[in-house]
């Protein structure tokens, strides 16, 4: 009897110390470039009594192989970060549940690229070319008003673009050419392009801050980044500014559209709390959180942006446009053609 009531305390303790009232854990995975305010994360906990594990892994592409390879058993809950270039990929890899988030009301059908809802859409940006507006004002150089326009010899040596195999806004770029001038004719621009000195980086960060004028001790006024990336020239000055450096380039054609998507990971033991991180996600809280923090668009209409963001940020009316489904079917080779074309 002794021997009984020993064993039921060790089993009692052992309950107590995992704690009846210790929060459950709802995991997100992402890309690394996920960011969002700790504010607002423990704003979600709080309401719902859980923690939120983030679970950043790598870029875009690493990331999605890791959850396509790990679809047996599922890494997290959620996943934050595919985007358009992704998208055909994801969907067929059979990795998310449906969830007709009731927020998809507040979210234009334009972004709505899953009719099953298996990916829905939390924001948006444009991939564009960003200049240095003082390089162009002191140099009396007229600007781009068209992708054709970059192979003229008034812009030799000024362009620096990144690796569609390595960087998520050089993939978005070699779409917005193949958009432009169609599968027969991207190479022969991009052949151009080489003749007229195009520097090609590994990824963003080389570009922007080791190559383009504004950014660091860069010699190149012209650079492939994001239409956001003026306001945060601007927001995050030191000293302070009057106005953004940079501003985008953006007549019909030159830019592409990113949307990123968060889905459930099919397979989620807490299906519950997944549905409500994503409908946060797709609430006004985060969706105000994220323009700051990621420098993105919110997808849903309703949420507010900071003055700074709007001030600064150019959008373009008239994207370049690829079908996802297109880019899934191609994506490879359409990269290694213009490897072959740019860098060997």
């Amino acid at each position: 009897m002794k021997r009984m009531l020993i064993i039921l305390l060790l089993l009692a303790t052992a309950v107590s110390a995992c704690g009846p009232d210790e929060p459950e854990v709802v995991t997100l995975m992402s890309h690394d470039s996920f960011a969002v305010s700790e504010e607002t994360i423990a704003a979600f906990e709080e309401e719902n009594g859980v923690t939120v594990e983030l679970l950043p892994s790598g870029d875009t592409g690493a990331v999605l192989n890791q959850a396509i390879l790990a679809k047996e058993a599922p890494l997290a809950d959620v996943f934050f970060g595919v985007d358009n270039t992704f998208l055909g990929r994801a969907l067929d890899a059979g990795i998310f549940e449906p969830y007709e988030s009731p927020l998809l009301s507040q979210i234009p059908d334009e972004l709505k690229l899953d009719e099953q809802n298996r990916l829905l859409p939390i924001d948006y940006g444009d991939v564009c070319l960003n200049y240095d507006k003082a390089w162009f004002a002191e140099n009396n150089v007229p600007l781009p008003q068209s992708l054709a326009d970059l192979t003229d010899p008034m812009y030799e040596g000024l362009l620096v673009v990144e690796n569609p195999a390595t960087s998520s806004p050089g993939l978005a770029f070699l779409l917005a050419t193949i958009a432009e001038f169609g599968e027969a004719g991207y190479l022969d621009f991009w052949a151009d392009l080489r003749a007229n000195g195009v520097l090609v980086t590994n990824g963003w960060e080389e570009a922007y801050y080791g190559s383009f004028s504004v950014a660091g001790d860069g010699e190149r006024p012209l650079v492939v980044s994001y239409a956001s990336s003026p306001p945060a020239e601007f927001i995050y000055a030191d000293p302070p500014v009057e106005e953004a450096s940079s501003a985008s380039l953006v007549g019909p054609g030159m830019c592409f559209r990113q949307i990123e998507f968060v889905g459930i990971l099919a397979g989620t033991e807490k299906r519950e709390l997944a549905e409500k991180l994503v409908d946060f996600m797709l609430s006004r809280p985060f969706q105000e959180d994220m323009p700051l923090n990621m420098f993105v668009y919110p997808a849903n209409e309703n949420a507010e942006l900071p003055a700074a963001f709007v001030e600064w940020t150019q959008m373009a009316e008239e994207t370049a446009v690829l079908p996802p489904e297109t880019i899934d079917a191609n994506r490879e080779q359409w990269i290694e053609a213009w490897t072959e074309v740019v860098l060997r």
